[in-house]
Formats: C-alpha cells, structure tokens, sequence
C-alpha cells in the first residue's frame, strides 16, 4: 500500500483492515463520515516544506528520502552532534512539540522521546571510548513523507540515502539505523531478506541505513 492510496475511501478502508464487499449501507455511510473529516484534517494540516537545517560545525547528517519526479520527500534523519551523541529524527508539523526522536547519549543511555515525555530507556555501551561491534537505534515504519510534505535539501546534510517510490510507506518498508565499528556488519535482524544497505564511513562509530520490507 503506498501512500497516495490513502486519499480514497477505497484505499483508506483496506489500510484499516475493513472489507467494504461485506459491509451494510450504514457501516459504509458511518466509514465515510470518519474518512471524510479525516482527508479534512489531514488537508487543513500545514505542510513543512523546505527543511531549513542550519549548518553546525561538526555535525554530520544523514538523510532518507523517497524520490518523486524532482521532488525528494524527507522521511527521517540521522543527526551526530559535534559532542558524538547521535539522534534518529522524524519530521512532523500537524502537532506542535510532538518532535519524534531517538537518542544516543554519550554516557550510552538510549531512548526516544515524542512529546516531551521520554520512554523505551535502554543503557548502551559508552560512546566516549573505543566503539565494538554493532549498536541499534531502531526500525521506522508507516512513512508517508508526501503527506508530511518535508522537502529533502541534499546540500544540508552530509550523505543522503534516496529511495524508489513504492518502497516505503503506510504499510510497507522499514528504515533500520545501526551505529557500527569499521568493519562490523550490523545483525541481520529484522530482515528476512537482505535489504539494501549504505554505509557512512567518515564518522566514528559508522552509521549503517538499512532499508527493505
């Protein structure tokens, strides 16, 4: 199911879950009232635009983006401060402060964050020493950077990963993010398949962007 699916009734049903072919008159009549105030919100909601990241000194980022006609769709981003601490950032603009992220914390304290409110705490090796093996911040799913409307801008970060449209979306695709020593392979999990894979090499530890079903 791609994204563009989800502006029909039709399509909008199936990515609930729901079989229009057995549903009574006044279930649909009910379903098209909820998706209809739904596309009204969703169309009232202001679009970011341009990401306007202003440059920072020894800050290195890492775009993914979904590629349509000359548009390149911002879906997420990994960030690593001039202190080394990394952040796996997730544009929106339809809630303010809702500012999604994951953390890595120098003192090896992961966690993300959606709100303001901080949850999934997870304590990490240190990423003040020598790094070993792999470390990982996360599968994100449900992309629908179209409807998000986040412009990717290729000058503002340091490598940027560009996807095929139909690759990433509602339902399908994920995003893995792995922090790797040189020369490690990030685990497999949770692919089945192997994904594609790019690797960023000119930071220590190496950030590895995964991307597959």
């Amino acid at each position: 199911m791609q994204q563009d699916d989800l502006s029909t009734f039709e399509g909008w049903l199936r990515y609930q879950g729901f079989d229009a072919a057995t549903a009574t008159p006044d279930e649909l009549a009910a379903w098209r009232d909820i998706f209809d105030e739904v596309r009204k919100q969703s169309l009232a909601t202001p679009k970011i635009g341009l990401m306007k990241l202003r440059s920072v000194p020894g800050e290195h980022r890492y775009a993914v983006s979904v590629r349509e006609g000359s548009v390149l769709w911002l879906t997420l981003w990994v960030r690593c401060s001039p202190k080394g601490e990394f952040f796996v950032m997730v544009p929106r603009a339809n809630h303010p402060g809702w500012d999604p992220h994951t953390s890595y914390h120098l003192n090896g304290m992961r966690h993300m964050k959606s709100f303001g409110h901080k949850f999934a705490w997870q304590q990490r090796q240190p990423l003040t020493g020598a790094f070993r093996g792999t470390e990982n911040l996360g599968s994100y799913v449900g992309h629908g950077p179209k409807d998000v409307g986040a412009i990717c801008d290729p000058t503002a970060f340091s490598g940027v990963v560009e996807v095929a449209p139909g690759v990433l979306g509602p339902r399908d695709g994920q995003v893995v993010v792995d922090l790797v020593e040189p020369g490690c392979e990030p685990l497999s999990w949770p692919f089945t398949h192997a994904p594609r894979q790019e690797v960023f090499r000119d930071i220590l530890p190496w950030v590895v962007i995964r991307i597959g079903p």
